[in-house]
Order: structure tokens, then sequence, then C-alpha cells
């Protein structure tokens, strides 16, 4: 179309340039024993009182109670007496910032502050191809400090939008899933495709490349169900409903469909993550404020709206109909949805408990389930030999009170040691935490208001 531009162009190349390289994965050379702690494996009900886990580089070699595993001389001993090891949080719904504009942060508050709560992965249903996928390949080549991350990339979106992704036959639903594997997609997001063939198009395409296909609920009852009888992986958000009855737990729970209710975010009422803002004082909560800018802590957790009475809360009721469809079989899941970072992960978790789980149960669904659900479990998700060492040690017992699980004292992931106050490297091969931009510059960090800057009407 352009003016002196020939009649027939050439035909575009049909053999790229290979610019990818290989490097190994990052993992220590140390030996590690925790020894003392009580170990919820998440292997049934076992619990092992006084118990001993032995990490060698990054697994778990050998664990079981004091006196029947051996301490390897010249291993770091951590002394986890009267704390509880738990495998580390799975929150398989985690949004969160990686970068921007090409650049990956090199120290990422985001990353610090999830670990410091426990969370060892994540799995990210909606952020940019780019950004995700670069910050991954950095944190496994041992170049940023993170917890394991996955992702689906960019949505795959159904609607007119800059990044709408037409899906009409199951050659383009192929299509989309084989670009988004090349780049280090374990799963997309099927969000918003209009048609129920469309949907089921990708999830076809998913069978046949192994991709996990996670779509969005969109607050429909019936699109829901849908998704669970087409046999998505899983659906994200909750159900639409105050109640489910056993026509939806027969259906569902014959299903290997799983659940992930995002309580934080609940659909149809005043959100979880309100509840705790009103119930608790984020804003003065130690541990955030020392991994999160308060600006981004403010204006959620200071004179929000975010009132309510009993009664009013429909996270709770959106919980109790995750806990009817996890009798009926249903594998529910951990999923933050990004809401107050690390945080929000017990949040989740502590919801599920007011709706009418155990908190074993609830234990259970921030780790084991979630891994299964990303298909890890073989690799996390419990405490056992031959699996990875991501491991939160918890100053209490959280099957005594659920509300201690937050009180992380250490956190181990890919067998790397870090004291969870303050993210510094513990172990063979001590480091302390890289300081942030505001440590750097504390005029970086904006802090609440003196008395003596108050404004009215708007001046200062």
């Amino acid at each position: 179309f352009l003016e002196g531009a020939p009649e027939k162009l050439p035909e575009p190349p049909t053999v790229g340039v290979n610019v990818g390289f290989s490097v190994p994965s990052s993992r220590p050379s140390s030996t590690v024993a925790i020894v003392g702690a009580r170990l919820i494996t998440m292997k049934g009900e076992e619990v092992i009182e006084d118990g001993v886990i032995v990490v060698d580089r990054n697994r778990i070699v050998a664990i079981g109670a004091r006196g029947a595993v051996d301490v390897p001389s010249g291993a770091y001993v951590l002394d986890a007496k009267g704390l509880t090891a738990i495998p580390g949080l799975v929150d398989v719904h985690a949004h969160g910032p990686q970068g921007s504009h090409g650049i990956t942060p090199q120290t990422n508050w985001f990353h610090y502050a999830t670990l410091a709560f426990g969370v060892t992965t994540l799995h990210d249903p909606s952020n940019d191809t780019y950004s995700i996928f670069a910050a991954r390949e950095l944190s496994e080549a041992g170049h940023i400090t993170s917890p394991r991350i996955f992702s689906t990339g960019t949505i795959l979106y159904g609607a007119k939008s800059t990044v709408k992704a037409e899906v009409d036959s199951l050659d383009d639903a192929r299509r989309h899933l084989a670009r988004l594997k090349a780049i280090g997609a374990v799963s997309v997001k099927s969000y918003n495709q209009p048609r129920r063939d469309q949907r089921q198009q990708v999830v076809a395409a998913g069978r046949e490349l192994g991709m996990m296909v996670v779509p969005e609920g969109g607050s429909l009852f019936m699109h829901n169900m849908t998704m669970v009888v087409d046999g998505h992986t899983g659906v994200e958000h909750a159900l639409p409903v105050g109640r489910v009855y056993s026509d939806v737990q027969q259906l569902w729970g014959a299903t290997r469909v799983g659940f992930t209710p995002t309580l934080n975010v609940a659909y149809g009422g005043v959100w979880g993550e309100n509840y705790w803002y009103q119930n608790t004082s984020v804003f003065e909560h130690e541990r955030l404020l020392r991994f999160v800018p308060r600006d981004r802590i403010d204006p959620r957790a200071r004179r929000g709206l975010h009132i309510g009475s009993d009664g009013d809360w429909n996270h709770i009721r959106a919980a109790g109909v995750a806990k009817s469809l996890d009798d009926a079989g249903v594998e529910v899941n951990l999923g933050a949805h990004g809401q107050r970072e690390g945080l929000g992960a017990h949040w989740e978790m502590w919801s599920l408990v007011q709706g009418g789980m155990t908190p074993h149960r609830a234990l259970r669904s921030s780790t084991l389930h979630g891994a299964r659900y990303l298909g890890f479990d073989g690799d996390i998700g419990s405490l056992e030999v031959g699996k990875l060492a991501d491991i939160a040690l918890i100053d209490g017992n959280p099957l005594d009170d659920i509300r201690v699980s937050e009180k992380v004292r250490y956190v181990v992931v890919n067998g790397r040691v870090f004291d969870a106050a303050t993210m510094d490297q513990l172990g063979a091969d001590p480091a302390p935490r890289p300081k942030f931009m505001w440590e750097l510059d504390p005029g970086a960090r904006p802090g609440p208001p003196e008395a003596s800057e108050t404004c009215f009407h708007g001046a200062h």
C-alpha cells in the first residue's frame, strides 16, 4: 500500500534465528537440619511432634521424629523448638508486579513480602507475558530472590481489547497455546471467550499440549457449571450463590476439576479482604510495613469503606460453599488474588476456617491441593523425602489457632533459609537482604501525614 511498493511482495522468511540459551538452575550446595519443630507433613493427618528435617542442597533427604533421624556432621542446624513446620504455601491465583517497561527489578519488594509470609510458590493467572517469564527465569537462575513463579502470561481475552485472542477453531486455540507454552507458560487463562465452543476448543488444545486451562468465572453460576462439565483444570473465583445443593456437589465431585474461590474478592457481596481491614489493624502490621511501601497500604487500610456487621460478610457464605464442595471431593485451593502481599494468603486460609473447614483442611488447601492443581505435587506441597525444600516455620501451632499461621519465623525456599522477619539469608552462605529503594533513599517512601501537614479544602 506504500507508494513505489512492488506489485508482488517477497515471501516472509520461513526459518528464524534461535536466540535462546541455557543456564544452570540455581541451588545451594549446603546441608541444613531443622531440629525440634512440630511437622505437619500433609501425608494424611500425620503430625510429628519434635521432628527433624534434613535438607541436602535443595531437597529433603530425611524426615522423622528426633532420635529416628541422624543430623549430618557439618550441617547448618536450625533450632526450631516451639515452631511448626508446614510445606511452603502455594498460592495458585496470585497477581502481583513483576516488572514494567522491559525492566525486571533486582530487588522486588513484592517477592520479599510474599516469602516473608511463607508463600513459596505462586501462579499468576493474568500477567504481562514478557515481564513475568523474565522474572521466572531470573529467579530459577538465582539472579533474583522470589517464590517459585508460574503463570498463564497474558490472558486469552475474548472481548474486544488490545489483547483480544481470536478463537474460532481448534487450530486457533492450538496456535495461542503453543506460542504461550514456547515462552514459558504452564497454563492459559480462558477469559471472556463468549461462546462455549470457543472455550471447549481452548480446553481441547490444552489437553493436547499438556497445559492447564483456568477460566474466569464471570460471576455467572450457569457459566461456572459449563466450565466444570467441559473439564477445565479448575474454576477460579467464588460461585455467585450463597448455597449449593446436592446437584452441584454430585456433579462437581465426580470430576477432577479444582476450585479456587479467591474469598478475598468473593462475588455476591462484601469482599473478604474488607473484613480483615475492618477487624485487624493492617496499617500497623509491622511485618507488612517492612516490605511493602506505605503508599500501597494506606489507601486500602486506612479509613476505607469496609464497614460491615455480622451477617453482611459474604465471604463466609462463599467459604461455606467451598467447604461443602471439599466435602464432596472437590479439591479447594488457596488463591489470594494478590490482595495484600503475602498476608492475603493467610486471610484466605482463615476465611476457609470461618466457612467451616478445620485448620488442618485449610492448611491442606493451602499446600498440597494447590501443588496438585498445578501438577507439581511430585516436588512440592508436602514434607516428604525427595521433595523440594520449600518450608514455612511458624511460631505457634496453627492446628490449635489458624490465626497464628502468619507468624512465620523462618522460610525455606529451594533449600535456602531466610529469617522471615528481615529476609536476611541464613545458613552456610549468610547474606543481608538487599536494600529497597526507600532504604537507599528514605525520601522515596511516603509516610503518613504529620499533624502539621493536615489539609483543608485541598490546600496545604
